[in-house]
């Protein structure tokens, strides 16, 4: 994994999610699934190139139920973005990096 993406979990997802001063592009995630592994270097680069900028974090819905569920979580991987604790953006499936970076640049 990247050093820019934050792994959370639900001891510190609040912490680091919902009272982070700058935007937070959350990975929900699990071990088995394929196409989380296919966006994980997209998210990488997202995490080093939008550094200062934005935050990335994972957090497997496997070991976190409780967030997956107070989040919705239904289908992996989604992509929450939230910004001064709301969710701004929701991104389900597997896309290219500019389509994830198009939309995240409007809250940097």
């Amino acid at each position: 994994m990247a050093e820019n993406i934050v792994h959370v979990t639900e001891n510190d997802f609040e912490g680091v999610v919902i009272k982070s001063n700058i935007p937070v592009l959350v990975d929900f995630w699990a071990v088995w699934c394929g196409p989380c592994h296919m966006i994980l270097q997209a998210l990488e680069n997202i995490a080093d190139s939008y550094k200062d900028k934005i935050r990335v974090a994972r957090i497997n819905v496997d070991e976190n139920r409780i967030i997956s569920s107070k989040y919705g979580i239904m289908s992996i991987p989604t992509l929450l973005l939230f910004k001064n604790g709301e969710i701004k953006e929701t991104i389900i499936g597997v896309f290219p990096q500019p389509k994830i970076e198009e939309k995240i640049k409007t809250y940097l």
